[in-house]
């Protein structure tokens, strides 16, 4: 049995390491929590989660108002491809050819969702298309999200989109990098640099010109976005109170204002470096200067070399001063097409000579060198605080001519278009579900519908833990140290802590139970021996004590015995008393010494007290116990005779 709650503590212990390895797996894999949708949403959710092979997709709707929606399920019908020239690039590559197609995901697709395809590599791609209604920044929040999936992973493209601004010459089969847009958002990667893009353009209400306004980078590691091939949600939200909150998967990863967290800033300075200020020719900028009150000292020597020859040093016994370090090869032969006048006179290769291995050197013996006591290098005068510093020279600060103030840069431009401009050198980027509009709660349930159940659909086909891991350790080998570690120790502790030790024998004999031996006739005879020596033993140690303390004892050995008898019974009187007299009593009824007066009984000398049967046997001799005990035959267990002394220190 207790073999068996081993087991299963070891099995608990390992259940709950494997556990808890499943748990920190999924908080490794799941940088970016996503928030819950409302109700509705979730309830819609339960229903699909069946199978990934059982979701049943409908064309999501917009709940309230919207600028813009695209699904792309009915083709490219609304959409404008573009057919003019980069400018300044060479003309074999300037022209927007790169294609597009509207298909589905090639990894967990629900059936029946499609989505915009960037197809071409190394190319040229733009496409744009018209607003259901121009949004005018007012009063309004401003919401644009879409999904996007790079499929192959990416290597150096773009997947943003850029919100174009509303004017009368706005023509989309123009469309190219350098017709004018309101803000530029989505991701961006090239080499290892990965981004996350948001700008706008800012008009500069003194010239009107615009300049563009960056969002500082995010603080979270965006990596994992690019390579990981799952459909990623993007969104921004723009707020009438200048703020601004940029999400993937519907978690913030950055947010800011539109006043400090742009760079440029979008309000200039009010002063400025005047770009006439000169610094003046005597300005002192050294904060330190060489004493000019210093003298070298007499004794310091400039001309003695950092390392001199050392004088000590003795030329060691068997030096060979006659022979080289190294000498010519003597098995080495010229090649055959050694060509003389071509290559030269041939020398053999030079070898180490032989002779040396077993010399302390070689060739002429040089004495070693060692630092120069006597060196102190260039003098120089000592630093000291210059009395004449002025401090770093800048130009004076003026008024800046070009200084305003935007307290309101939420109120850009008004938009009416959408559009990709990219360049990619990866095939393949999946876009899809765009959605433009005010109300968060709009394009909550606009993603609910439509990215929420490819999430569902690749959460359905995700591969096991199992495979997770084998996948990452073949990515990065160390991870197999780790596994096997996680594993080791759980069973290490459930082994140290829960297999059964083997017992001592200390502990063995300490449980046994007090039982009475039975003691036949030769144990008898042999303990009465025993007892015997023990009698002369201790009168030959009592032999140099005085006769006062005899009689003390015998005197304390009779109160001992008469306080015994009065404590076990009238049933058993006492018979003999004296010096080396001996009680018999049942052996079950041990008699126990009293210890009524510790100060005068010490426990190194004990007078020896036998206990034997009870009752009508006390009053029986020696001989007739003796006889009694031969009846019943030598085989007959004898009940043991215990000894006790009680001894005078």
């Amino acid at each position: 049995m207790h073999f068996q709650w081993d087991w299963l503590c070891l099995g608990v212990l390992i259940m709950s390491s494997v556990t808890a390895g499943m748990e920190n797996e999924e908080d490794l894999d799941a940088d970016v929590e996503v928030e819950n949708f409302d109700k509705q949403s979730q309830e819609a959710d339960v229903d699909r989660d069946k199978s990934s092979i059982e979701v049943v997709y409908q064309t999501p709707k917009p709940t309230g108002e919207v600028y813009f929606t695209e699904t792309f399920d009915e083709g490219l019908s609304r959409w404008v491809l573009s057919v003019t020239l980069k400018e300044d690039t060479d003309d074999n590559v300037a022209k927007y050819d790169g294609k597009w197609e509207v298909e589905e995901l090639k990894e967990n697709a629900v059936p029946g969702d499609k989505g915009l395809v960037l197809k071409s590599v190394a190319k040229y791609h733009a496409i744009s298309a018209m607003l259901t209604k121009a949004f005018v920044f007012d009063d309004k929040p401003l919401i644009v999200q879409y999904e996007v999936n790079f499929q192959k992973g990416i290597d150096c493209g773009g997947a943003y989109i850029k919100l174009l601004s509303s004017s009368n010459d706005l023509n989309l089969e123009y469309f190219f990098d350098k017709t004018p847009y309101t803000i530029m958002f989505g991701p961006d990667k090239c080499g290892e640099d990965y981004k996350l893009h948001f700008i706008f353009r800012h008009k500069n209400p003194k010239t009107g010109e615009y300049d563009e306004k960056h969002a500082e980078r995010p603080d979270v590691d965006l990596k994992k976005f690019y390579l990981d091939k799952k459909t990623h949600l993007y969104t921004l939200v723009l707020k009438p109170d200048d703020t601004f909150e940029i999400l993937i998967d519907q978690t913030v990863v950055s947010k800011g204002s539109l006043l400090e967290n742009m760079i440029p800033p979008v309000n200039p300075p009010k002063e400025i470096e005047d770009p006439t200020d000169k610094k003046p020719d005597d300005w002192d900028e050294r904060p330190k200067i060489p004493d000019p009150n210093a003298v070298k000292p007499d004794d310091w020597d400039e001309d003695e070399p950092a390392k001199i020859e050392d004088p000590d040093a003795v030329k060691p016994e068997g030096w060979l001063d006659d022979e080289p370090q190294y000498v010519p090869d003597p098995n080495a032969k010229k090649p055959k097409d050694w060509d003389e006048e071509m290559d030269g006179e041939w020398e053999a290769p030079q070898i180490p000579n032989a002779k040396c291995e077993s010399a302390p050197g070689c060739g002429e013996w040089v004495r070693p060198m060692k630092n120069n006591p006597k060196y102190k290098g260039k003098w120089r005068a000592p630093m000291i605080d210059n009395p004449n510093y002025q401090g770093i020279w800048s130009p004076r600060k003026i008024p800046n001519p070009d200084y305003f103030e935007d307290l309101h840069p939420f109120k850009m431009t008004t938009i009416s278009a959408i559009g990709l401009e990219l360049w990619s050198m990866t095939s393949d980027i999946y876009f899809d579900n765009f959605i433009i509009c005010s109300e968060k709660e709009v394009a909550d349930r606009w993603a609910a519908d439509s990215w929420g159940l490819k999430k569902l659909v690749a959460s359905a086909n995700e591969p096991g833990m199992f495979s997770q891991l084998v996948t990452a350790a073949e990515e990065h080998p160390w991870l197999w140290v780790l596994y096997i570690l996680t594993l080791a120790l759980p069973v290490g502790l459930s082994v140290l802590f829960c297999w059964p030790g083997k017992k001592s024998d200390e502990c063995i004999d300490f449980k046994k139970p007090a039982v009475s031996k039975q003691i036949t006739k030769g144990e008898l005879k042999e303990e009465a021996e025993e007892f015997e020596d023990d009698e002369l033993e201790e009168e030959k140690e009592n032999e140099d004590t005085g006769e006062d303390e005899r009689r003390e004892m015998e005197e304390t050995n009779r109160e001992l015995l008469k306080a015994n008898t009065m404590k076990m019974g009238r049933e058993a009187p006492v018979s003999e008393v004296g010096e080396g007299s001996e009680d018999i009593y049942d052996d079950e009824e041990e008699n126990e010494v009293l210890d009524e007066e510790e100060n005068e009984v010490p426990d190194e000398e004990e007078n020896e007290v036998l206990d034997g049967s009870q009752g009508d046997r006390s009053n029986k001799s020696d001989s007739d116990e003796k006889k009694e005990a031969d009846k019943g035959g030598g085989d007959r267990p004898l009940k043991s005779v215990r000894k006790r002394r009680v001894r005078k220190d």
